[in-house]
């Protein structure tokens, strides 16, 4: 699977680790930045991650900060973005599951590396519940834009 990953200073480190996971387990990543604990604005990578999942050039994107609340909220302005801020595996299964997130956001701050490292694999491996209630909810989700294209 192709996945964008990106990240602020604050989440630097994890995005090493999940980006080292990901390769490991024979994913294709594309590294949207940042390269270094620089301090540097969270809406960039968070636009950077967004846009690559919504062109295609990523299936999924994985998007880390200091508490994954900001990626969060930068990525779910992009339409068509389904953003999931997961801080336990249930909230990274039921994104998947239920929600069909695309982007996986986490906090480098508040989660640790190895509990980090389990919520990629559960986001990463675990489909949508597609047709039904799931579907229909997704469909009510993406035909309200809030104005935006």
């Amino acid at each position: 699977m192709r996945v964008a990953v990106g990240a602020d200073h604050g989440g630097y480190n994890l995005k090493e680790a999940v980006k080292k996971r990901l390769i490991e387990q024979g994913h294709e990543v594309e590294d949207l930045g940042v390269f270094s604990d620089q301090a540097s604005d969270y809406p960039e990578q968070a636009a950077a991650v967004a846009q690559a999942v919504l062109q295609g050039r990523a299936e999924r994107g994985v998007l880390v900060c200091g508490s994954g609340l900001g990626m969060c909220i930068a990525a779910n302005r992009f339409h068509g973005v389904r953003a999931a801020l997961a801080p336990t595996l249930d909230h990274a299964r039921l994104g998947r599951q239920h929600n069909n997130a695309n982007v996986l956001c986490m906090g480098e701050r508040l989660t640790p590396v190895d509990q980090a490292l389990a919520i990629l694999d559960v986001f990463m491996t675990t489909p949508f519940e597609s047709g039904g209630r799931h579907q229909r909810r997704i469909g009510k989700i993406e035909s309200c834009s809030g104005g935006r294209s």
